[in-house]
C-alpha cells in the first residue's frame, strides 16, 4: 500500500500545484465581468478531462448564459491570449473536450430548442441541447432528429455537431454533418457568420474559395471516399459538385476553427411501425461479411455485438433477452409503410443474411430490452471479461464495409499479438467499430507499450483505406496518427484550412492540426495507488485509484431521461451542475490520487465535492462502469477524519442508534424528550449545537421497543389459543430505527409473517448493522458494529435461517456493505446470503407461502410507491411491484431520491438540496395523487421526508398486505 502524500507543484503559474499568476488572475476577473467564470481547483479539476484517457487542467471554466454571454467571453479571451475549449456533455472520447485555457460549458445553460418548421422539417437549437430532448420536441409534429448515438440522452448538439456524431440510425438517415442545414459560428479571429450552403457560401471566409479551387484533386481523391471517414477535416462538402456546403464542411471539426453559437438542422420523419431483425453468426467477423448484401435492402440500421459484450452486460444487469444462436450478432432495424410491409421486409433481410439463427420481433418492450444492450455497452465495454480496466483511444475506427470482415479478424491478431482484450461492438452498416482495450496505463513504463500499439492500429486500419475515426473525431487520441491515413499534402491542407479562420490557433489548439503525440497528458499513468483501508473494493484490488478510474466519462450520471426522473446522481437532477455528478465527484477524486493539484484527504477541494452526495449508491447500480460513489464517500470521510475530532454532526447523526437505544431503555425518559424537543426554542438550540438544519423537525422515540412489544404479544399468544399451523421459521431483524423510532412497520412485518403461515422469531440482543457509522465514515465504528451483529445473526444464517430486514437501507448494508467491511469473516458471507426483503421472502418459489396465502385486496386505491434508494441499487424492486400488483391497486411508482437520505438532509448546509431532490419525484407525485391515495414508503427516510415536506403520513408495504389491524 502507498501512502497519500501531497506532491509539490510548480512555485508559481497558474498550474497545478501553483498559485495562479497575474495574467490568470486578471483573466478569471475581466471573464467574471461578463459572465459567469469559475477558477477553483474543483472545478477545474471537474473539467480536466472527459470520456478520454487525457487530463488537461483549465485555467478557467465558465457558463454563459446567453448568446452575447459567449461572445464576450470569446473577445476577453482572445485579448488575453488564452484557448478556447467548447464542451458540450463532456462524453467525447478523445480527448477534444478539454483544454489548458478558457473551457465554455455549452450545457449549463445555452440550451433551448428554438423554432421547428414542420414544412421546412427543420429546426433551431442553441449548442447545449441534449440530444433527446430535441427529439422528445419534434415528435409531436411526426419528426425526429436521424443520427441518434447511444449517449442521446445526455450528448449536446453542439458536441454532436463538433465530432460528427452518427449512431445507430445513420444508415439511414446519414451523419450529423448531412443533417445540417446551416451554422451561426464565431472563428478565431472573433468575424461572426452563418455557414451555409451554395453559391457563395465559400465567401463568408476570405480566402476558402481559392483554397477549394487550388486543391480540387486532393479534396477528391483523399477525402470523403466513403461515409464514416472522419477523421480530419472534411473538406470534400466544399467541392462544387457537393454544393459547397460550408455548413457541413465544419461539422467535424472539433471547436478547432469555429466555436458554434446556434444550429440549424434537419428533421426526418419518424419511422413508421419499425421491425427489429436479430441475426446470429458464428462469431463477429463471420457477421461483418454479411453487411454489405444486407445493406442493399435499405435497413434502418445494422449494429454489431460480439457475445463476450453480451456477458458482461448480463453479468452486471442480472439477464439480457433470449439472443439468436450464435456469438456474433447484426441487430438490424427495418421499416415500411405500416406494420406488414416491415415485417415483409424483415423476412426478405432475414432469407439474404445466411446467418446461423435469426429472430424477428415487434413487441416494443423486447425490442427496447434488446436495445438497451447496446447502450449498456458503452459503459460495460470498459471492463473486459477478465475484469481489467479497459480504455477508449482507438474507440471509432472505421473502414469501408466491404472491407469490416478483413479488418475485424486482422484487429483481432493484433490485440493477441500485444496480449490484450477488448469487447467490439458497433455501426457495422457502415463500417464502424467501438472497442476499448485493456492496454496497461497505471504506470509511466506501461506507455510506450499503448504508444506501439495505437501506431500499430493506424497502419491497420490505414491499410484497409479505413479512417482512425468514424464518428468520435480525432482529438488528442488521434490527431497524433493522421499520417498514417493522409499524405503530407492532405495535413497540410488542414493546417491551410485552419488558418483561414483561427491564424493565431486560438480555438482548440492541438486538436487535428498541429498534434501533439497520443502520449501526451495521459491521466492514468500520474495516478498513485491508495490502497485498502476501510472497505475492501474487491473488484479493484483494494485500491482506491483504480476504482475512482472506473469513471471514464460516460455521462450516463448526467442523463436527461425526459423528466421520467431516476435514482443516479440526485443531487445533479436538482442542480445540474457537474460538481454534484458521479462524473465530476471521480474526477476530483482521481485529481486526490494525481496529487500534483487536489492534495491530501483533507483539502477543500475533496470535502466540497462530497458534500452533497447523498450516498443513494444508485450510482453502483446504474453506473454502466461500476463506480459506487457512496462507498468512496465513505472511504475518503474514513481517512480525512481518522484520529482527528469530526464534525458534531457526526456524533449526533452518526451515533443516532446509539442515543435512540439510550434514550428509549425507558419509556419515561422517552416521552420526556419527545417532549422537551417538541418545544420550538429548545429544539432549535439543540440543532444549533448538533449541526442540524433548523428548519427539520425533531425525530420522535419510540416509547415502546419493537423487541418488547414482540416478547409481550408472543407471551400473550402463548397463554392463548392460536392456530398453530406455522412451521418455517424466519428471523424478524429489527433495525435500530424500527426498534427505537418507528416501530409501526415491523410489527405489521409479525402480523403479517404469522398471517403467511411462517414462526417468527427476533435476535436475542440488539444487532445494529452500523449504517449511520458507515454514512459518515466512521469506519472503524461500523465494523465494530458489525461483528457484533455477525455473534447474534451468524449462528441462525449458518443454519439456514432466513433473515428479513425491515428498513431496506439497514438490509442493504447486510447485503452489500458487510463483506466489504469484513471481508475475511467467513460468517459475513452466510449473513449476506441469508438476508432477505419482505418482498424477496414471499415472492421466493422456495421460501415464499406457496398459493394459500395472497395480499390483502386494494383494488380501487391508488399507491404512490417511493422505493428506497439503497433497496432500488442493492436488492431491486422487482419482488416489491410483483407483490403489489397481486393487490389489484393502481400502482404509481417513483423513479428518484426522496432526498432526505438519512442524515443527508437533516445536516446543515442540506436543506435547500434536499428540497430540490423531492421535487424531482416525490412531492409532485404526493400533490398530484388523487384523494384517498396510499404513499408506500418502507425507508423511514422516505416517510419522514413526506411527512415534513408535504404533510403525508406513510405506510410500509407489510402494513398494506397485511389483513389484520396492526396492533400496538
Amino acid at each position: 500500500m502507498t501512502a497519500l502524500t501531497s506532491r509539490p507543484g510548480p512555485a508559481s503559474g497558474d498550474v497545478p500545484g501553483g498559485a495562479p499568476d497575474d495574467a490568470s488572475a486578471a483573466l478569471l476577473a475581466d471573464l467574471g465581468r461578463v459572465t459567469d467564470a469559475d477558477a477553483t481547483r474543483r472545478r477545474r479539476a471537474e473539467y480536466s478531462t472527459d470520456a478520454s484517457n487525457y487530463r488537461v487542467v483549465p485555467q478557467v471554466v465558465t457558463f454563459p448564459r446567453h448568446t452575447d454571454e459567449v461572445l464576450a467571453t470569446l473577445e476577453v479571451a482572445r485579448r488575453h491570449g488564452a484557448p478556447i475549449t467548447a464542451r458540450g456533455a463532456g462524453t467525447s472520447v478523445a480527448g477534444n473536450a478539454v483544454g489548458t485555457g478558457v473551457v465554455i460549458d455549452f450545457s449549463r445553460h445555452l440550451n433551448a430548442i428554438g423554432e421547428i418548421d414542420p414544412e421546412e422539417r427543420t429546426a433551431f437549437v442553441q449548442p447545449g441541447v441534449v440530444m433527446s430532448s430535441l427529439q422528445a420536441a419534434a415528435a409531436p409534429h411526426g419528426l425526429w432528429f436521424g443520427p441518434d448515438p447511444s449517449t442521446k440522452n445526455r450528448a449536446t448538439l453542439g458536441g454532436m455537431i463538433g465530432n460528427n456524431a452518427c449512431g445507430p440510425h445513420a444508415l439511414a438517415y446519414g451523419r450529423t454533418s448531412d443533417n445540417v442545414r446551416s451554422l451561426d459560428v464565431v472563428d478565431g479571429t472573433g468575424r461572426r457568420f452563418t455557414a451555409s450552403s451554395g453559391r457563395g457560401a465559400l465567401e463568408a471566409v476570405p480566402g476558402l474559395d481559392r483554397l477549394v479551387s487550388g486543391d480540387l484533386a486532393l479534396l477528391r481523391t483523399e477525402l470523403g471516399r466513403f461515409t464514416r471517414q472522419v477523421s480530419g477535416y472534411s473538406l470534400e462538402h466544399l467541392l462544387p459538385e457537393r454544393g459547397s456546403n460550408l455548413a457541413r464542411a465544419l461539422v467535424g471539426t472539433e471547436g478547432s476553427v469555429v466555436t458554434l453559437l446556434g444550429a440549424r438542422v434537419e428533421l426526418h420523419p419518424l419511422p413508421t411501425a419499425p421491425v427489429l431483425v436479430v441475426l446470429g453468426y458464428a462469431d463477429m467477423p463471420s457477421a461483418a461479411d454479411a453487411v454489405v448484401p444486407l445493406g442493399a435492402l435499405k435497413p434502418l440500421a445494422i449494429e454489431g455485438m460480439d457475445a463476450r459484450l453480451v456477458d458482461v452486460v448480463r453479468a452486471h444487469v442480472g439477464s439480457v433477452p433470449d439472443l439468436p444462436r450464435g456469438a456474433g450478432w447484426l441487430f438490424c432495424e427495418v421499416g415500411g409503410t405500416d406494420e406488414a410491409d416491415a415485417l415483409a421486409n424483415a423476412a426478405a433481410l432475414v432469407a439474404a443474411s445466411d446467418c446461423l439463427d435469426s429472430m424477428i420481433t415487434t413487441d416494443k418492450a423486447k425490442t427496447a430490452a434488446l436495445w438497451r444492450i447496446r447502450a449498456d455497452g458503452v459503459g460495460l465495454a470498459g471492463r473486459t471479461p477478465a475484469g481489467r480496466q479497459a480504455w477508449p483511444g482507438w474507440e471509432d475506427a472505421a473502414v469501408p464495409p466491404e472491407n469490416l470482415g478483413a479488418y475485424l479478424r486482422d484487429f483481432d491478431a493484433l490485440l493477441a499479438q500485444y496480449g490484450v482484450d477488448g469487447l467490439p461492438y458497433g455501426h457495422f452498416g457502415d463500417g464502424c467499430i467501438h472497442v476499448r482495450i485493456d492496454l496497461p496505463l497505471e504506470r509511466p513504463e506501461q506507455v510506450g507499450d499503448f504508444e506501439s500499439f495505437m501506431n500499430d492500429a493506424a497502419r491497420l486500419v490505414g491499410s484497409y483505406g479505413g479512417s482512425l475515426s468514424g464518428e468520435h473525431g480525432d482529438g488528442r487520441a488521434r490527431g497524433g496518427l493522421l499520417h498514417h491515413m493522409y499524405s503530407p499534402e492532405a495535413l497540410n491542407l488542414f493546417e491551410r484550412f485552419k488558418g483561414l479562420l483561427d491564424p493565431s490557433d486560438h480555438l482548440n489548439p492541438g486538436i487535428v492540426v498541429r498534434p501533439a503525440p497520443v502520449t501526451a497528458n495521459l491521466r492514468r499513468p500520474q495516478a498513485i495507488e491508495l490502497g485498502v483501508r476501510g472497505f475492501a473494493l474487491p473488484h479493484d484490488g483494494g485500491d482506491l485509484t483504480r476504482a475512482a478510474h472506473r469513471c471514464v466519462g460516460v455521462g450516463k450520471c448526467r442523463a436527461d431521461n425526459g423528466g421520467a426522473g431516476g435514482f443516479m446522481c440526485p443531487s445533479y437532477q436538482a442542480t445540474g451542475d457537474e460538481r454534484n455528478a458521479t462524473r465530476g465527484r471521480a474526477r476530483v477524486l482521481q485529481e486526490l490520487a494525481n496529487g500534483s493539484f487536489v492534495q491530501g484527504w483533507d483539502s477543500p477541494e475533496v470535502a466540497d465535492s462530497l458534500d452533497l452526495c447523498l450516498s443513494c449508491k444508485a450510482c453502483g447500480r446504474d453506473c454502466p462502469a461500476g463506480v459506487d460513489m457512496a462507498t468512496y464517500k465513505a472511504e475518503v470521510t474514513y481517512r480525512r477524519y481518522k484520529g482527528r475530532v469530526r464534525p458534531t454532526s457526526h456524533y449526533v447523526l452518526g451515533w443516532l442508534p446509539r442515543w435512540a437505544r439510550l434514550t428509549t431503555a425507558v419509556p419515561a425518559v422517552a416521552a420526556i424528550a419527545n417532549a422537551a424537543l417538541g418545544l420550538a426554542p429548545l429544539r432549535r438550540a439543540v440543532f444549533a449545537v448538533s449541526g442540524i438544519d433548523s428548519r427539520r423537525r425533531m425525530t420522535a422515540f419510540s416509547t415502546q421497543r419493537f423487541s418488547r412489544w414482540f416478547r409481550g404479544r408472543e407471551r400473550a399468544r402463548a397463554t392463548g389459543s392460536h392456530e398453530r399451523r406455522r412451521t418455517r421459521e424466519v428471523i424478524l431483524w429489527a433495525d435500530s430505527f424500527s426498534e427505537h423510532l418507528d416501530p409501526a412497520g415491523a410489527r405489521a412485518m409479525v402480523e403479517l409473517l404469522q398471517e403467511a403461515g411462517y414462526t417468527v422469531r427476533i435476535p436475542s440482543s440488539d444487532a445494529c448493522c452500523g449504517l449511520t457509522w458507515i454514512s459518515t465514515g466512521q469506519l472503524d465504528g461500523a465494523r465494530t458494529r458489525l461483528r457484533r451483529t455477525l455473534d447474534v445473526l451468524g449462528p441462525a444464517a449458518e443454519q439456514g435461517v432466513p433473515i428479513i430486514g425491515v428498513e431496506p437501507s439497514c438490509t442493504a448494508v447486510l447485503r452489500s456493505d458487510l463483506v466489504e467491511l469484513l471481508p475475511d469473516d467467513p460468517r459475513a458471507a452466510a449473513v449476506a446470503g441469508a438476508v432477505r426483503t419482505l418482498a424477496e421472502l414471499l415472492t421466493d418459489p422456495e421460501l415464499g407461502p406457496g398459493e394459500e396465502w395472497s395480499p390483502a385486496s386494494h383494488v380501487g386505491t391508488t399507491v404512490v410507491v417511493q422505493p428506497h434508494c439503497h433497496q432500488y441499487s442493492v436488492m431491486g424492486y422487482e419482488a416489491d411491484a410483483a407483490l403489489l400488483a397481486r393487490t389489484g391497486a393502481t400502482i404509481t411508482q417513483l423513479a428518484g431520491c426522496c432526498g432526505l437520505a438519512g442524515n443527508f438532509g437533516m445536516e446543515k448546509g442540506h436543506y435547500e438540496v434536499s428540497v430540490a431532490v423531492a421535487e424531482n419525484a416525490l412531492l409532485p407525485a404526493l400533490r398530484e395523487a388523487p384523494e384517498g391515495a396510499v404513499y408506500l414508503a418502507d425507508g423511514y427516510s422516505c416517510r419522514t421526508q413526506a411527512d415534513q415536506l408535504a404533510g403525508v403520513r406513510g405506510t410500509t408495504l407489510a402494513q398494506l398486505l397485511v389483513r389484520g389491524e396492526t396492533r400496538d
